[in-house]
């Protein structure tokens, strides 16, 4: 079998085989970047076959505070200024409308006002609304890394619909992990857009990762089996595997994810995949809908928040994670390839009130 011959360890008297992976139809067809607008800046700047460096050392755009600039000027700005009021205390009724403006949502802005409003925090309103907000966010023990067991590679699977930056999410991934000296191996399980195998390509190239990709159209089940075996092969560290970019009302879609589940289980039995979804923050409480259905049909494992730096509404971040309960891990903060930041609690409310 032609994939085999491309996976497994080279052999005595094998034939030269391209180490980036490749597989299906030797004609490529156009590249169409028009559903992954960040594509073309962020990979200008990285010569083909170079590694993003894996540290924080990032440029400017790269620094959290500089990516909630918006935010800390929108909503932030107006709440800060209310509980910052006169002796009178703030008009809480205010508060709460800004709260729900920022996206954290009715029900949690009612919630976080009623709380601080009990607590009566002697460093004033400010400081309990400040803890409350907090309180809403898992705290964080160090930084994230994909669940693995022993013998086999870590497994992420990126969700979510087209627009969101899932391509460039998962390429800017892969540059991190490689960057740390891991083994990533891409699956393009994005069988349905060819254009997305393309990017996919490219970030692979960019990122010095091998990727797995079947013709388009295929099977994205076959897919991801094909990249696991790969993996297994090759003693990956990570595979980061693209799926299509569904609608979260299309239920056949979504059963898909569940059969890309089983195949895992069935290649790598007891492995846990983890599953990652990612979220526009400028469609604020629509994309939140969008998780809630994705979780209950797939069980998300974690939440990649993509376009902070451009949402002057960046308290969607306490609504994931005080609604759905599901831990926001990264947070892209521009358009470089290394401005996909590990999401840190203590540092985002920091970011967002000092």
């Amino acid at each position: 079998m032609a994939f085999w011959r491309r996976f497994r360890q080279p052999q005595p008297g094998d034939p030269d085989v391209d180490a980036s992976v490749e597989l299906g139809e030797d004609e490529e067809p156009p590249l169409d970047l028009s559903d992954d607008e960040l594509a073309a800046e962020a990979l200008s700047a990285v010569p083909v076959g170079t590694v993003a460096p894996p540290s924080d050392a990032r440029h400017p755009n790269g620094d959290l505070t500089e990516g909630l600039r918006k935010t800390r000027g929108g909503f932030m700005s107006r709440l800060r200024g209310l509980l910052g009021g006169g002796d009178q205390g703030p008009d809480w009724e205010e508060v709460e409308e800004t709260l729900i403006g920022g996206d954290v949502g009715p029900s949690l802005a009612s919630e976080v006002v009623e709380r601080a409003r009990r607590r009566k925090d002697t460093e004033g309103p400010e400081a309990a609304v400040r803890a409350e907000l907090t309180a809403l966010l898992a705290p964080r023990s160090g930084p994230w890394t994909p669940a693995r067991v022993p013998g086999a590679p870590a497994i992420i699977l990126v969700v979510g619909v087209n627009g969101t930056g899932k391509t460039t999410t998962i390429g800017k991934l892969a540059a991190r992990y490689a960057g740390e000296g891991q083994r990533v191996l891409l699956a393009a399980a994005d069988t349905f857009r060819a254009a997305a195998i393309d990017q996919l390509r490219i970030w692979a190239d960019r990122a010095g990762v091998q990727m797995v990709a079947h013709a388009p159209g295929a099977d994205p089940g076959a897919v991801v089996f094909d990249a696991l075996d790969a993996a297994v092969a090759r003693g990956a560290d990570i595979v980061i595997a693209d799926t299509a970019g569904r609608l979260h009302t299309k239920s056949n879609l979504m059963d898909e994810l569940t059969k890309l589940r089983r195949i895992i289980d069935k290649r790598l039995p007891g492995s846990r995949p983890e599953i990652l979804f990612v979220l526009d923050a400028t469609t604020g409480q629509n994309g939140l809908a969008q998780a809630t259905a994705f979780h209950a049909a797939v069980g998300l494992t974690g939440i990649v928040l993509t376009k902070l730096d451009s949402t002057a509404k960046g308290g969607i971040v306490f609504a994931i994670e005080g609604q759905l309960r599901v831990p926001v891990r990264f947070v892209g903060v521009g358009e470089g390839i290394n401005d996909l930041l590990p999401f840190d609690s203590g540092q985002f409310v920091r970011a967002l009130f000092d």
